[in-house]
């Protein structure tokens, strides 16, 4: 020991201490500061303990020094041959985890890193760890959610494909004296959906329910071109709630011909008391129905999946009334967002013309 503490003088140490400033790599620079300490004569459980190493690692370290110098310090894993997880691998993980495991003829529906790693060993013959297998994970941003349950449209691609390119169509060319709106309706319980959220380890929060379920409606439909909505309340979702809805747009909108509406196939939006209805109306009122399951094409869905996020879920409302209220206050305070940004639009847009 006394004979590496003479080494340890002069310009040795001047440049040992200057590479142990620059050096990046945590695990290397954690080898230099073991060196380092054991050189001043530091006990190799002092060492252990200042940096939060074991001392089998201090023991380790300082035997390749003495055997080899500074070289010794460098990582060697580059050497233990190709790289499993390479660029290729990460490819063919994210291919796999897109799609689910009965696509490769397996009986178990969902993937775990056991059945990950065995379908890796049949497509590429490399067989990693399970720790190995989460870091290739989490390299290419993968995480356990929740799968979205649907249900597929009955109509074939094209049918589908056609009916949606001619909505889009409507959208992109309307006249000034016509609307267009996505509408839909929404459910509002009393009982509160339940939610994720923020825990403190061991602990669960409780929702306080009403016990007895109150159920109420709410119609909306979003304007395509200004983004505000229009909505109704009732206690039943039938037909005359859509029709209340369908007067209110009418009377939110004074001076228009025509009036699109955008809906699903649900039959409270065709039957013959809503055609009745349109007939009897004075504003020419058009229903395009998008193609069946396709709820992800209505605009207004996004609406109703804020609401039940900022409103409904995990709610505090004792009473049916309280909860209306709050709706009312979310949808109310949307509308003045909504105007705002049309404003901003509006305003930048003369400023460019200009």
């Amino acid at each position: 020991m006394d004979g590496h503490r003479t080494q340890w003088s002069g310009r040795r140490k001047w440049n040992f201490l200057r590479w142990l400033r620059r050096l990046k790599d945590a695990r290397l620079r954690q080898r230099y500061l073991i060196v380092y300490h054991r050189l001043q004569g530091v006990s190799r459980a002092e060492v252990a303990c200042w940096l939060g190493c074991g001392q089998s690692t201090v023991s380790r370290v300082w035997r390749r020094f003495l055997r080899e110098g500074e070289a010794g310090l460098v990582d060697r894993r580059e050497e233990n041959g190709a790289l499993k997880v390479d660029e290729d691998f990460l490819a063919h993980l994210q291919d796999l985890v897109r799609q689910s495991p009965p696509d490769f003829g397996w009986r178990r529906p969902r993937w775990t890193r056991t059945l990950l790693i065995e379908q890796m060993v049949r497509d590429r013959g490399v067989r990693v760890s399970r720790s190995t297998m989460s870091r290739a994970l989490q390299a290419i941003g993968a995480h356990r959610g929740r799968p979205r349950p649907i249900v597929k449209c009955p109509w074939s691609n094209g049918r589908r494909n056609r009916r949606l390119k001619a909505i889009r169509h409507l959208m992109a060319h309307l006249r000034p004296d016509e609307v267009a709106v996505w509408a839909d309706e929404a459910d509002l319980d009393l009982n509160p959906k339940i939610g994720p959220d923020w825990m403190l380890r061991g602990q669960q929060k409780e929702v306080v329910t009403p016990g007895q379920n109150v159920k109420r409606y709410v119609a909306g439909a979003l304007d395509a071109r200004t983004g505000r909505l229009t909505w109704v309340f009732g206690e039943r979702k039938t037909s005359v709630l859509f029709v209340q809805l369908l007067y209110r747009l009418w009377w939110g909108h004074p001076g228009v011909k025509v009036i699109h509406v955008i809906v699903d196939n649900a039959r409270l939006h065709t039957s013959q008391y809503v055609q009745r209805t349109i007939l009897e109306m004075r504003v020419k009122v058009i229903l395009h129905f998008l193609p069946p399951y396709c709820p992800n094409e209505n605009r207004i869905e996004r609406v109703w999946l804020d609401l039940h996020d900022e409103v409904t879920r995990n709610h505090r409302c004792a009473t049916i009334e309280a909860l209306m209220g709050a709706v009312y206050y979310f949808l109310y305070k949307r509308n003045r967002r909504a105007v705002r940004a049309a404003q901003i639009a509006t305003a930048k847009g003369r400023r460019k013309a200009a």
